[in-house]
C-alpha cells in the first residue's frame, strides 16, 4: 500500500509514520531520487524525534558568531529539543560549551537566551561553577566529596574564524576538521573575529526544519524576492547554454561582473575554487564566490555599500558574495562591508526557529558608518517572503492530496540536501 493512500493523521493533525504500515527505516529507504520527501518525514512527531536524535544530536551545528560573545563571561544558550547548551567565553577568552544542567539534582542553570555572568550559580541550591565549568562551591557536602568530578558536562565546541559550532555526540563526525581546514582560507580575509553584532532577529517559521532548509537551497522561487533581485543574479543552476532567453541580458551582466570579481580575487590573493560536497559526507558543505549585480558591493538596492568600514583585509568594495552552506542547519553570506549568518533549529515537527545575525566591523558606528534600516532591509524582506513560502508548503504537505513532486533542473542543491538527510538518517536507523 502506498504512503499517500494509507496516510492518516492524529487528532492534532500530525501524520504518524506507523499509519503507513512502514517503519521509519523503510520510509527513508524508499526515497525516490529527484523527488521531495514523503509526508511523514515533514509531518510526524516520530520523525521529529528521529531528526533530533539522528541529525541534531550527532552532527556539528552552527549556533553563534563569536561576536555574540565579545567579553569573558558572555554567553548564549542553545535549545535543542529537550537539551539546553550554554556557549560562553571563559576568562582566558576561549569559547566553551556546557550542558545547561546543574550536577546536583539537575536544575536548569540559565534561562535567558543570552547575557553575561561572573560565575554560573544554580538558582535552586546555589551550586556555583566557574566559566571553565569547574565546581567552585557546594554547601553542606562531606569533606570526602570529589568536586573535581562534578564540573559541568562539556559539549564539543569549535570556533572557526569567528563562527561557533557545537556537537552533542560523544564522538562527533571526524570530517569536520578537514572541512574547516578547507573553508578557513576563504573565511580568514573577512576578519569575523573583529566584528560586532549590528542586528539579530529570530523568526518562528511555520514549517518543518527540512522545508526551511530546502527553501534556502534553491533560487527557483527567487522571482518572489524583488528586494533580493536588485543585487542578486537569479542564475543559480543555469549555464550559458541553458539560460532562458528572458535572462540573457542578466547573464551578460553576470559574466562581466564575474570577470571583475576574478581579477579582484587574483589581485588580493583570495582563493576562488568552488567546492560542493553537500550530499555524501557527514559535514556536507558548499562554498562559492559570486558577483553581485549593480554596484556589486552588498545586498542592498542596486548592490550599493551599506557600511563605510570594510571587513578584515578586503580592500575592494566590489567583492560580491562569498557564501557558505553547511549541512544540516546553516548558511552564510560574506560581503565586503558586512556578513549575514543564518541558523535553523527545529522547535517541533511543524515549527522551526530561523536566526539571522548581521555583523559589521567592530569599529563601525551605527548612524555614522551604517544605517541599520538599509543594512537589514534586503534580508528582512527576503526572510519574511521565505517564511510565507515555507508556511504554504507545510500546509501542502499536511494535505491528504500531497504526494512527492519532482525537482526542477535548478534545484540540485535541494536534492543534495534531501540526499544528505536520507543517507544520514538511514545510517542512524541502521545503527539504532
Amino acid at each position: 500500500m502506498s504512503v499517500d493512500t494509507a496516510r492518516t493523521t492524529t487528532s492534532t493533525g500530525t501524520t504518524t509514520a506507523s499509519a503507513t504500515g512502514l517503519t521509519p527505516a523503510q520510509l527513508v529507504a524508499r526515497q525516490r531520487p529527484g523527488y521531495s520527501l514523503e509526508a511523514a518525514l515533514y509531518d510526524s512527531r516520530e520523525f521529529f524525534d528521529l531528526d533530533m536524535a539522528g541529525i541534531f544530536r550527532r552532527h556539528w551545528l552552527f549556533v553563534a558568531a563569536e561576536a555574540e560573545l565579545p567579553e569573558p563571561g558572555d554567553y548564549v544558550t542553545v535549545e535543542l529539543g529537550r537539551a539546553s547548551v550554554i556557549v560562553l567565553r571563559d576568562d582566558d577568552e576561549q569559547v566553551r560549551a556546557f550542558h545547561n544542567v546543574c550536577r546536583h539534582r539537575g536544575s536548569r542553570l540559565l534561562d535567558d537566551a543570552c547575557g553575561s555572568v561572573g560565575n554560573l550559580v544554580c538558582p535552586y541550591h546555589h551550586w556555583t561553577y566557574g566559566v571553565d565549568g569547574r565546581l567552585l562551591h557546594a554547601d553542606n557536602q562531606p569533606p570526602t566529596l570529589d568536586r573535581s568530578t562534578l564540573g559541568l558536562r562539556p559539549v564539543h565546541v569549535r570556533a572557526v574564524e569567528g563562527l561557533v559550532f557545537i556537537c552533542l555526540a560523544d564522538e562527533p563526525p571526524a570530517d569536520f576538521d578537514d572541512v574547516m581546514a578547507r573553508v578557513q582560507p576563504y573565511l580568514a580575509p573577512y576578519g569575523l573575529t573583529r566584528t560586532k553584532v549590528a542586528h539579530q532577529v529570530d523568526i518562528v517559521e511555520q514549517g518543518n526544519w527540512k522545508l526551511v532548509m530546502e527553501n534556502n537551497r534553491e533560487c527557483y522561487h527567487c522571482d518572489g524576492h524583488p528586494e533580493l533581485l536588485t543585487a542578486y543574479f537569479p542564475l543559480h543552476g543555469y549555464t550559458a547554454q541553458d539560460c532562458p532567453p528572458r535572462l540573457r541580458p542578466v547573464w551578460q551582466r553576470f559574466e562581466e561582473a564575474g570577470a571583475a570579481l576574478s581579477a579582484s580575487c587574483s589581485r588580493q590573493g583570495f582563493p576562488t575554487q568552488t567546492m560542493r560536497e553537500l550530499d555524501d559526507r557527514p559535514t556536507g558543505f558548499m562554498i562559492n564566490h559570486s558577483p553581485l549585480d549593480g554596484d556589486g558591493h552588498s545586498y542592498s538596492a542596486g548592490g550599493k555599500s551599506v557600511c563605510r568600514r570594510r571587513l578584515g583585509a578586503i580592500d575592494d568594495p566590489r567583492f560580491g558574495d562569498f557564501h557558505l552552506h553547511l549541512q544540516p542547519n546553516s548558511w552564510f553570506h560574506m560581503l565586503s562591508d558586512n556578513a549575514v549568518v543564518f541558523s535553523v533549529l527545529p522547535l517541533d515537527e511543524h515549527h522551526s526557529r530561523l536566526r539571522t545575525t548581521w555583523l559589521v566591523h567592530e569599529d563601525a558606528v551605527e548612524g555614522v558608518d551604517y544605517d541599520l534600516d538599509a543594512l537589514i532591509h534586503v534580508w528582512s524582506a527576503t526572510n519574511a517572503q521565505d517564511s510565507a513560502f515555507v508556511a504554504r508548503t507545510q500546509l501542502g504537505v499536511l494535505d491528504p492530496a500531497y504526494t512527492p513532486g519532482p525537482y526542477s533542473q535548478v534545484e540540485g542543491d535541494v536534492e543534495a540536501f534531501v540526499t544528505w538527510y536520507t543517507r544520514r538518517m538511514a545510517d542512524y536507523l541502521a545503527r539504532r
